[in-house]
């Protein structure tokens, strides 16, 4: 087998922020389904790698749904919803894409999507049916062969919940359910033996679950005096043959003390070789809490079982929920576009424990540089928000997979660049006149050793004696202060805060240092992976939007937007003394300015970005790497020779494939330093090159080069 030239081998990203972006896949081993700017990733949550992407959207990914097979197989067809109006229909096989087809009809974002499988009584083929909802107003349906469809839910922003079915081959409403008192939120069917079970959420923090059966032709009277559940009754009429239905009021479930985004079944799976529907329904709010709810054993009253969610942070509650396939994982997308996973303890059923899932920024990737040594990288984006990745390398597995280990900077603008100063230092620029210079903390270093395996001496050789513990944002502060050893308090008790505290003091989050060996949860990365801000730069007089370093750390180079040519100017900083080192002012021209620019900091030219890497001093060979407007990526190579005059003869080797690629304009391409002594390249040898892209459509990649097939 022929080695491939370009692989990604790593994927880093989060679920847009929308309702019902999200969607774990039936049978073993499902795979979670979830968009990302205009591209839907399949991720592994067992592996924790992401299987592919599935590029097709034009605009933003705005729901997902798989078709659950009714044996409970695993899922091979899925539907998306986005903003550019259209519905695609995706087959999957081997977990890679077979077939797209785009369904195109709406005139308006597609919010919501929903599929299932009918077997029809003249054909034992399995159909296909799909309904989507827009923002034109219209619920369209999609069928394959026109199955015959029982029942339909819509939820309405009227407070209602509207029933539809299908007579004589034609959608009629037939059913109004009233009880909720603000905009429904979300509806699911769920079957449990002849009996249809609707749950429904809205935003007066409430859940309702509907029964739906065939209502009993016994033409037997009721004595008035007893006490019945008030009926909700209607008749579908298919082929001169009439039936009687009734909707009651199963239960309401109040537990949530905020809006109720979502409401899930679990999934029919199969135990012991026989297929299960588990009456059990997990919700999510704004409260930022997670219920799993089932009736109980004995009176078959609905009760909470198992409460989970965040304590802190900045966030504002939960998207979405899913179970997996047999109900032991649930996952939460929350506000910010994190995802949240527990697993069920098999010991005690009743305990859940959070899990490692992958994380990533959740608006535009604006830069990213690798460290020195090529073991980490740091990127930032529009979502304001510094995050560092690392390979986690465990003992008793040959795999590494990368995660976020660690938010140096959570901003309050749009961060636009950064550079490296040394291994554990880095500036960044955003939205604002400020240059601002971080340090990496004790903790954050002992927690890198021991999450990527290497030596804490060896690393802290190097490194000043005196390293603060963390950091923390003091109350009403907007800078990364650092925490040693000596201010890191006990925590006080219950009984000690209430006698001491007046009940008006502001509740800090304060920094508490904990040994990982494992990547941290969102939670962890939140409160406790911040790095202390050491300096600030101030000199431009408006927004920076690039900034380096020289390959001897010694000199930054920074700039800023200008409305005025004496604006148009470059500093360079010291980084010993953080002092001005060189003022230089604008160039006569924009356009050599712009090139003075791409030179010094390797940004945009056009709808390009380019970084070169050497394959060897003997052959004086050249990779050049060129990410496209489009979010493609191209590989160039050049190989020096010594005519004269020096022949250009660049020579395209290859492109990434629509699954590599991005969806959108890339930002930025950076090489890892090949001279980095890391173990991984001493496992591969010299075979491979590595390089990282990010781009506007959220993503960060990690992708190696296979230098003997160039």
């Amino acid at each position: 087998m022929v080695a491939p030239v370009l692989e990604t081998s790593h994927v880093f990203c989060c679920p847009n922020r929308v309702r019902g972006v999200l969607n774990w896949s039936s049978g073993p081993r499902g795979l979670l389904a979830f968009g990302t700017s205009c591209s839907v990733v399949l991720y592994d949550p067992l592996k924790r790698v992401v299987v592919t992407n599935l590029n097709g959207h034009t605009a933003r990914v705005n729901c997902i749904q798989w078709i659950c097979k009714q044996d409970g197989s695993p899922s091979t067809e899925l539907v998306s919803g986005g903003s550019d109006n259209q519905v695609i229909h995706w087959e999957i096989e081997d977990n890679q894409l077979l077939k797209a087809v785009h369904l195109q009809g709406h005139e308006g974002p597609v919010y919501a999507v929903h599929a299932v499988y009918q077997r029809r009584t003249s054909d034992p083929a399995l159909c296909t049916l799909i309904v989507s909802a827009a923002a034109d107003s219209a619920v369209r349906l999609w069928s394959k062969k026109g199955p015959e469809v029982p029942i339909l839910a819509c939820g309405n922003d009227d407070c209602r919940i509207h029933i539809f079915a299908q007579q004589n081959d034609q959608f009629q409403k037939v059913l109004s359910l009233c009880g909720h008192e603000d905009w429904i939120r979300g509806v699911e069917w769920a079957a449990f033996g002849r009996d249809l079970f609707l749950a429904s959420c809205s935003q007066d923090c409430l859940i309702r679950i509907w029964k739906l059966y065939i209502k009993s032709t016994s033409l037997e009277t009721q004595d008035d005096d007893n006490i019945r559940l008030k009926e909700n009754t209607f008749t579908i009429e298919n082929e001169s043959v009439k039936i009687a239905f009734a909707v009651t009021l199963e239960t309401v479930l109040a537990g949530h003390e905020n809006w109720v985004n979502a409401v899930h079944w679990q999934p029919v799976f199969y135990k012991d070789g026989v297929l299960q529907q588990p009456v059990r329904l997990l919700s999510a709010s704004m409260d930022k809490t997670m219920i799993l709810w089932a009736p109980d054993e004995e009176s078959g009253v609905w009760l909470e079982q198992v409460r989970v969610g965040e304590v802190g942070g900045n966030t504002l509650g939960f998207y979405d929920c899913q179970f997996n396939e047999d109900g032991s994982m649930i996952i939460a997308h929350a506000f910010h576009g994190a995802l949240h996973l527990w697993k069920q303890n098999t010991v005690n059923p009743r305990e859940w424990t959070p899990e490692i899932v992958i994380s990533g920024h959740f608006d535009g990737v604006q830069d990213l540089v690798w460290d020195p040594e090529g073991e980490f990288i740091i990127t930032v984006g529009t979502d304001q928000t510094t995050r560092l990745f690392a390979p986690w390398k465990r003992k008793d597995q040959s795999q590494v997979t990368w995660h976020e280990i660690a938010r140096p900077q959570i901003h309050g603008y749009d961060l636009k660049c950064l550079a490296m100063i040394n291994r554990f230092q880095f500036v960044s620029g955003a939205d604002e006149k400020v240059l601002r210079v971080f340090s990496a903390p004790r903790n954050f270093v002992e927690n890198f050793c021991a999450i990527t395996g290497q030596s804490l001496n060896h690393v802290l050789c190097n490194q000043d004696s005196d390293l603060p513990e963390g950091a923390t944002v003091p109350a009403l502060g907007l800078s990364n202060k650092a925490v040693f050893q000596g201010d890191i308090a006990s925590q006080p008790s219950d009984e000690e805060e209430l006698l001491t505290s007046t009940g008006f003091e502001y509740q800090q989050v304060a920094f508490q240092p904990s040994i990982l060996t494992e990547p941290p949860t969102e939670d962890h990365l939140l409160q406790n992976t911040l790095w202390p801000e050491v300096q600030k730069l101030y000199g431009h007089g408006y927004e920076i939007f690039c900034v380096t370093c020289n390959s001897s750390k010694t000199l930054l180079a920074s700039a800023c937007k200008a409305a005025k040519k004496e604006h148009a100017a470059i500093i360079l900083w010291n980084t010993t003394s953080w002092k001005q080192s060189q003022f230089l002012v604008f160039l006569p021209s924009p356009t050599k300015l712009l090139l003075c620019t791409v030179e010094l900091f390797g940004l945009v030219i056009g709808v390009l970005t380019a970084s070169i890497s050497s394959l060897g001093v003997e052959t004086k060979r050249y990779v050049v790497a060129v990410g496209l407007e489009c979010g493609k990526i191209c590989l160039y190579t050049w190989k020096k020779t010594d005519q004269v005059p020096e022949i250009n003869d660049w020579t395209h080797c290859v492109e990434t494939s629509q699954s590599q690629s991005h969806t959108l304009a890339i930002r930025k391409l950076c090489w890892k330093n090949c001279s980095g002594k890391t173990e991984q390249k001493e496992a591969e040898g010299a075979e491979w090159l590595h390089f990282a892209s990010c781009g506007e459509d959220h993503t960060v990649k990690i992708h190696r080069v296979n230098k003997c097939a160039l």
